[in-house]
C-alpha cells in the first residue's frame, strides 16, 4: 500500500483499531498507525496534513 491508498488503509486501520475512535485520533498517531500495517510500503515523508485528513475521513465512513 502506499499513501494514496486511502481507503484500503481505511479497511486496514479499521481492523487493526478497532477501539479507537477516528475522529479523535491525532495525525501523529495516524500517520504511526499506517506506517506500521502490514503491507504499507512508502515513504514517510510522502505524507502530508490533506493525506492524513484523507484517511481519517475515510476511516470515519468505514467505522460507521
Amino acid at each position: 500500500m502506499k499513501w494514496t491508498d486511502v481507503n484500503d488503509i481505511a479497511i486496514e486501520l479499521c481492523e487493526a483499531h478497532p477501539d479507537a475512535d477516528p475522529q479523535y485520533v491525532r495525525f501523529t498517531d495516524l500517520h504511526a498507525w499506517v506506517m506500521a500495517l502490514p503491507g504499507f510500503s512508502d515513504d514517510p515523508d510522502h505524507s502530508s496534513e490533506k493525506i492524513l485528513e484523507a484517511i481519517q475521513m475515510a476511516w470515519i465512513d468505514e467505522a460507521s
